[in-house]
């Protein structure tokens, strides 16, 4: 969604790198810019007006002018004031002290509340809750039925003592279903309203009557964030005749601009909550302003992905992976059945293109990204499983009878497995490599970031230099004579252990291997 400002906003500081001062020139140029690329992302005018003030005088002060790099400076400034047009800091949700916790989500007809409903059910499902989801939208066709199923694809439990379509009294249900609850030892009601279309009087009365009859600890306004200013207007609107406590962003998978969400909570003055970020239950999260502006700014997104990562992979089972990895043997230990595992737990944290998305830089290569064919796992992992125990086993013993057999087991070319085993060894060497602390390839001198152990051996064979004697009597002359020379520079007083002499370092000559290597 924020792709094409993120765009524009790379480009405009692009222009910045490599001054070692600003001036005045370049601050109006770059917010002009900036405010360009704001108004085209759809963000409201009075936002805009305000960041942009915001970032010139923050950039005209001491701030930047007595930076060491201000183009950079410049960046944290517009990341800073960016999280705080988001909301600043994270909300969380407020729970109640005695009695279930009730959440009211209300919005415009199609917005997607009851989808996101299920959504909520299922995040606090696993923050360790008991959810419950009562179907109050009683007008909509179907509604109480898609709430149904809603809930039982989520695993919660649902509410739905009305058919819907036009019959019933939607606070009675609300009002019923703190009782049912309390019997039932649900600890978080859900309630689901009716959607309005536009500013409709007679559903926002009902809605400000369901608020009055349950009392919510938490009234969350579901937004579109696809429909742009009118989602402000909206807002605005709903939060002088009703009310709303936080702000629920949906459909932020979107490819329109996105002006909705940097827009909302500053207008409103409420904080966003939570954003929904595709069609599946699970996708669906906490709001976090500050990871949000880092990922409009091309800066990746390395917490939420850490998060992702330790829900979806177990300790015990990573640190048997990093053991086999780390093995005497070279990692030969690590098969093809313990690639095809670690897959398909990459593959339940998602998408692979919203994975590779929240990585730094990956903006440059956006369009590589979007073209990645998720069904590539799934030949990946019929290859690998077109194979005997044997073969996941010890890879090196599959030949060409062996790569032909397989490939006519999996649907694909006897070449694809060819090059699925050969990425497999590669991948298995570079991974026990960083393991044993040899970091990444082709990155000596630096640790962590080293060429491996056998860059490190070869090193310390070039480095070994002259040898010692086999005669004690000779060997114990010679260690005698270097600890001499040892004492008499250190007494000298040079910097790093060279000799200084009595004319400040005049006397000393370079030895004359290295005169030779300057020429």
């Amino acid at each position: 969604m924020f792709d094409t400002l993120s765009d524009r906003l790379a480009a405009t500081f692009k222009n910045l790198r490599g001054k070692g001062r600003l001036s005045e020139a370049d601050i109006d140029a770059t917010a002009r810019e900036i405010r360009i690329a704001l108004l085209e992302a759809d963000v409201a005018l009075p936002v805009v007006r305000a960041f942009i003030k915001q970032i010139k005088e923050r950039a005209t002060g001491a701030e930047v002018s007595q930076a060491l790099n201000p183009a950079q400076q410049v960046i944290k400034i517009v990341n800073e004031e960016l999280v705080g047009i988001l909301g600043g800091e994270t909300r969380r949700l407020r729970f109640a002290k005695s009695g279930p916790t009730v959440i009211m989500l209300a919005g415009l007809q199609g917005a997607g509340k009851t989808t996101l409903a299920g959504k909520l059910g299922l995040w606090l499902k696993g923050q360790g809750h008991a959810p419950l989801l009562v179907a109050c939208d009683l007008q909509r066709p179907n509604a109480v039925n898609q709430l149904s199923v809603v809930a039982e694809r989520a695993g919660v439990g649902i509410y739905a003592p009305q058919p819907g379509n036009g019959v019933g009294d939607p606070v009675q249900v609300a009002q019923d279903s703190i009782e049912y609850a309390k019997t039932k030892q649900y600890d978080v009601v859900i309630v689901d309203t009716a959607g309005r279309l536009g500013i409709d009087q007679e559903l926002m009365q009902q809605a400000a009557d369901i608020r009055d009859a349950v009392k919510p600890d938490e009234v969350l306004f579901v937004v579109d964030a696809m429909i742009g200013q009118d989602a402000v207007n909206t807002a605005e609107a709903f939060r002088d005749g009703v009310g709303f406590d936080g702000v629920v962003l949906s459909k932020l998978d979107g490819d329109a601009r996105g002006g909705a969400a940097l827009s909302i909570a500053h207008v409103t003055g409420r904080q966003i909550m939570f954003a929904s970020n595709g069609e599946k239950l699970d996708e669906f999260d906490a709001f976090h302003p500050d990871r949000m502006a880092s990922r409009i700014l091309g800066m990746g997104d390395m917490l939420s992905l850490i998060e992702k990562a330790e829900q979806t992979f177990s300790q015990a089972e990573a640190e048997k992976m990093a053991a086999k990895l780390q093995s005497a043997k070279g990692g030969k230990d690590f098969t093809l059945d313990d690639f095809l595992a670690q897959m398909e737990q990459v593959r339940k944290m998602g998408s692979i293109s919203k994975l590779l998305g929240m990585l730094p830089g990956m903006g440059q290569i956006k369009d590589q990204i979007n073209n990645i064919d998720e069904r590539d796992v799934d030949r990946t992992a019929a290859i690998i499983k077109s194979m005997t125990p044997a073969e996941r086993a010890d890879a090196t013993i599959i030949n060409g009878s062996r790569r032909a057999r397989i490939a006519k087991g999996s649907g694909v070319e006897v070449s694809a497995v060819k090059n699925l085993v050969e990425r497999f060894f590669e991948a298995r060497k570079m991974m026990s490599r960083m393991a044993q602390g040899g970091g990444m390839p082709g990155m000596p001198g630096m640790p962590g970031m080293g060429g491996g152990p056998g860059r490190q051996k070869k090193q310390q064979k070039q480095a070994k230099g002259k040898r010692k004697s086999g005669n004690p009597m000779k060997r114990k002359a010679e260690e005698q004579a270097a600890q001499a020379k040892r004492e008499q520079a250190a007494q000298s007083g040079g910097a790093f252990g060279l000799p200084a002499g009595e004319q400040g370092g005049k006397d000393f000559e370079l030895p004359d291997e290295f005169k030779k290597f300057m020429g």
